[in-house]
């Protein structure tokens, strides 16, 4: 059970880290704040390894979702007309952060549905494992 909270506490930094690149600034006390807030999230609902790595790579995914809409804040907030300096910076946010949008949504999509296949085929098994067993038992009920 320590290495899935270990697993929680690195993926919150992970999480923590990139609202940092995000905003460029912000307080240590929201900082530590948001890890805990995080790595906490991340016990509630990870039980296992794979489940705390599909939600970090879910919040990746929507940080980096979110990265090319904070720049634009920031820089309408900044200025009324951006420069031709700020155009580019707001060109390479778009395309990297949807870029990598896709990709941290695809494979949160995909540890998801592995760990959802995972479980499915767990339960299948128990199954025939019991029809095995309870079928077993009856053929040496009626011998």
């Amino acid at each position: 059970m320590w290495v899935v909270r270990i697993n929680a506490v690195v993926g919150s930094l992970v999480v923590t880290l990139g609202f940092w690149l995000i905003w460029e600034e912000f307080p240590l006390t929201f900082a530590v704040a948001m890890a805990l807030v995080v790595a906490g999230f991340l016990v509630w609902q990870g039980s296992t390894i794979a489940a705390i790595w599909a939600w970090v790579t879910l919040l990746l995914g929507l940080e980096s979702l979110a990265w090319p809409i904070v720049t634009m804040v920031n820089l309408r907030v900044a200025l009324d007309e951006p420069t031709e300096q700020e155009m580019g910076l707001i060109l390479t946010a778009v395309l990297f952060g949807l870029v990598s949008s896709i990709f941290w949504l695809s494979f949160s999509y995909g540890i998801f549905k592995r760990m959802v296949r995972g479980e499915t085929q767990a339960v299948e098994a128990i199954g025939e494992g019991v029809l095995a067993r309870g079928g077993s038992q009856k053929k040496k009920d009626k011998k």
